[in-house]
């Protein structure tokens, strides 16, 4: 027969398991915590871009407003506006506007066709200080939108 081991040396091992246990479940919750939060961040960019970039389209469609109706006069130079639309989108829009003036043939012999061009460009940004604005650009929750149109008439 075998002498039985001491009481003593047979104790601990449930314990040693149980901190492994928690140490492998602690690890876990801190895996899914972290896909959590990084699962809002992406939530919350796809918003804030999906905003700026109905903003830059608005303000496509507000400077082709003003452009074609002729309350724009400065387009010529070059005119930049800014929308404020913080109160609906967040969001703010720099719109700029060049025309230029083109001889395209003849309407009829001796009379030349005017052609003027519209170049409308809007930025939309999420930044207090107007677009485009570098120094919030590196920032996490920094977001801009560039849109631009040519139009031809």
């Amino acid at each position: 027969m075998r002498p039985a081991l001491p009481r003593s040396a047979q104790t601990g091992f449930g314990a040693i398991a149980a901190i492994a246990v928690l140490v492998v479940l602690a690890g876990l919750a801190a895996a899914l915590v972290r896909l959590g939060v990084g699962q809002q961040i992406t939530a919350s960019q796809s918003l804030l871009a999906a905003r700026a970039g109905l903003a830059a389209r608005a303000g496509i469609e507000w400077g082709l407003h003003e452009a074609l109706k002729g309350s724009w006069t400065s387009c010529a130079d070059g005119a930049r506006q800014t929308l404020d639309l913080s109160a609906d989108t967040g969001t703010w829009v720099s719109v700029s506007c060049s025309r230029s003036t083109y001889h395209e043939g003849e309407t009829s012999p001796g009379v030349p066709r005017v052609l003027t061009v519209w170049r409308i460009q809007a930025t939309a940004c999420n930044s207090s200080a107007g677009c485009p604005d570098a120094s919030r650009a590196v920032g996490l929750n920094h977001v801009e939108r560039q849109r631009e149109v040519t139009l031809a008439r």
